[in-house]
């Protein structure tokens, strides 16, 4: 199965509304990957210091090095991930050290807990060939579409070699495919 951006805002608004219900942690988790464009790997291990200050006040850029590539991404805080973030620390009483996605173990959860839990919530919704790297390939997806088709800065962003790889990637080639055969029909 290939894993798929989620091409459906509705969908996306009732998965975000079934996770706050169910667990705020998981909702902040899915709307941080939307927000970012982050592997979950990447996400995962932060702590509340990688984006704010000791008084609170958030930091203009997020500073992560990759996982995967070790490659530094600097990625600019928007005021929907603030919002979120803001009730998730307040209502957590989350202190700099600490972690933002914290498990019951101690450290923070992990790839496949994220995954058990986002895959349910998916499945519960009716969004098809969804994995954790969905949220990333679904910031990727409306990033083109809002941007005007701006496939070079994406492509940047991800660190691909070529706008094939990107569009394959965040599923445009796919919807270009789908539309093939709505146009002839017998």
């Amino acid at each position: 199965m290939t894993v798929e951006p989620i091409r459906s805002k509705g969908k996306i608004t009732k998965m975000y509304n079934y996770l706050k219900a169910k667990d705020d942690k998981y909702a902040l988790l899915f709307k941080f990957g939307l927000n970012t464009g982050l592997r979950i790997s990447d996400i995962l291990p932060l702590k509340t210091i990688n984006l704010t200050f000791q008084n609170g006040n958030y930091r203009e850029y997020l500073i992560v090095k990759e996982k995967k590539t070790s490659k530094e991404k600097k990625i600019k805080i928007n005021d929907a991930l603030k919002k979120e973030l803001s009730e998730y620390m307040r209502i957590h009483n989350l202190k700099s050290d600490d972690y933002l996605f914290p498990s019951k173990k101690g450290g923070h959860i992990g790839r496949v807990q994220s995954y058990r839990f986002l895959k349910e919530a998916a499945d519960l919704m009716g969004i098809e060939n969804f994995g954790t790297h969905s949220l990333r390939k679904t910031w990727g997806y409306w990033t083109y579409k809002l941007s005007k088709y701006n496939i070079g800065l994406i492509m940047d962003t991800f660190n691909h070699s070529n706008q094939q790889i990107t569009l394959r990637y965040i599923g445009i080639n796919q919807d270009q495919k789908d539309g093939l055969y709505t146009l002839v029909q017998f």
